[in-house]
């Protein structure tokens, strides 16, 4: 069976971190402050990031290029308020088409409660020059299976992102039929093997893809969460030494 020629892991404990007095964020690629070696864009994907939002409390995020931003709630709902949207759940992913310059707020409507989401950075050069905005709703109660989230196939073609949740020992293929394309995944909840390699929550694991390229991956808990965003890697930056 075809393998991937390359991966790298990015493993939880070693990911940048900013807070501030309202937010704490945890960076899978260099992002403001954070810069280390081997934390460059993967093709289109340019940032990951973990984050936490205190209760009442709003951020605002300014992008520098034509990009791509995919919100992803994980514990609690979020607001969009610039540009103005509907409350996003768990069980929903909002995407926002961005020029360079655009920017967005996003605001923790809870009195006491903090909020965790995730944020996915994707360079688009035909990005809106109004905010376009998007709302994708998923079964969170689907199981054993990876629910397609965000597929953006058309030129310029920059990723498809899917959401899978596991019953221990349940197990998953992902197949990559077309070259210069890049797998990555990221644990949400609980541990996958994936790849032959061992991961645990929040950890990432970059895979390039050969061309019939299988990827493999078992969970070994209960209730197991993973991201897998599949991107291709023509773009400047890719992490490929």
């Amino acid at each position: 069976m075809p393998t991937t020629t390359q991966a790298q892991i990015f493993l939880a404990a070693q990911r940048g971190s900013s807070r501030t007095d309202v937010s704490q964020s945890y960076h899978s690629f260099n992002h403001g402050t954070y810069v280390a070696e081997g934390r460059e864009p993967f093709g289109p994907l340019r940032l990951l990031n973990d984050d936490t939002l205190r209760a009442e409390a709003s951020l605002t995020y300014q992008v520098n290029q034509p990009t791509d931003v995919l919100l992803l709630p994980v514990h609690g709902a979020i607001d969009l308020t610039n540009p103005p949207g509907d409350g996003i759940w768990p069980g929903q992913l909002v995407t926002l088409s961005l020029p360079t310059g655009g920017s967005y707020t996003v605001h923790n409507p809870y009195e006491t409660e903090t909020v965790n989401f995730l944020q996915f950075w994707l360079t688009n050069p035909a990005a809106q020059q109004a905010p376009a905005i998007k709302e994708i709703t998923f079964d969170l109660a689907t199981r054993n299976t990876l629910l397609p989230l965000f597929d953006q196939t058309h030129p310029p073609a920059n990723g498809r992102l899917f959401l899978g949740r596991y019953e221990g020992r349940a197990e998953g293929l992902y197949s990559v039929d077309e070259p210069d394309r890049g797998v990555f995944v990221f644990i949400l909840q609980g541990a996958f093997e994936v790849a032959n390699r061992l991961m645990h929550a929040k950890d990432g694991l970059a895979l390039w893809c050969d061309p019939g390229t299988a990827i493999d991956f078992e969970a070994l808990s209960n209730d197991a969460l993973l991201c897998l965003l599949d991107v291709p890697l023509n773009h400047q930056g890719s992490l490929r030494q």
